[in-house]
């Protein structure tokens, strides 16, 4: 079943009265914040013109361990995340508020890899 057909099942569910639960809504939570951080961690990352294995040398980790970052395959700790954000020559920002989640990194200076 693909996304959008899944979504509209999940959203006719929910006009229904159908209530997810709590687990499954927390679950969900979980994967939108490691999805997000995967974002934001890929975005910086070709927006400095690296490769995987680029960032893993720059922040002394294996390129599997920023492939399963990039993944969502994995939940960094915050010593991990400090080592990205200064390899990656940025400050991390995380906004948590409800079900909105911003994960962004911020450049420190240009953009020069």
């Amino acid at each position: 079943m693909n996304h959008s057909r899944w979504k509209t099942l999940r959203e006719r569910k929910l006009a229904e009265g159908f209530t997810e639960p709590a687990d499954v809504t927390e679950a969900r939570h979980e994967i939108r914040l490691s999805m997000a951080l995967a974002q934001a961690v890929h975005e910086r990352r070709t927006a400095l013109g690296l490769t995987q294995s680029e960032l893993a040398d720059r922040a002394g980790l294996t390129q599997a361990k920023i492939s399963r970052i990039e993944g969502s395959d994995t939940v960094p700790t915050l010593p991990l995340l400090a080592k990205l954000a200064k390899a990656m020559d940025a400050s991390l920002n995380i906004a948590l508020d409800g079900d909105n989640t911003q994960v962004t990194f911020t450049a420190h200076h240009s953009d020069v890899a």
